[in-house]
């Protein structure tokens, strides 16, 4: 019985909370933006400091390197 009455219970506020209209129309404000596509000699600066964050991750310690069994 207890169950009936809980499934009941769910699927009234269910169906009451779909009997809502609430429909509101939003209206979306665009913004256009250009792209630019121009390099700068700032952007060149950052090819060496990967090489060295990759060297930096590379590092290898004594418990990485195999074991002779």
């Amino acid at each position: 019985m207890k169950t009936i009455l809980t499934l009941i219970f769910v699927l009234f506020i269910t169906v009451a909370a779909q009997a809502q209209n609430n429909t509101q129309e939003v209206k979306v404000v665009t913004i256009e933006k250009t792209i630019v596509t121009e390099t700068t000699e700032v952007a060149r600066l950052y090819k060496r400091t990967n090489a060295k964050v990759k060297k930096a991750l590379t590092f290898t310690t004594k418990r990485n390197k195999a074991k002779l069994a």
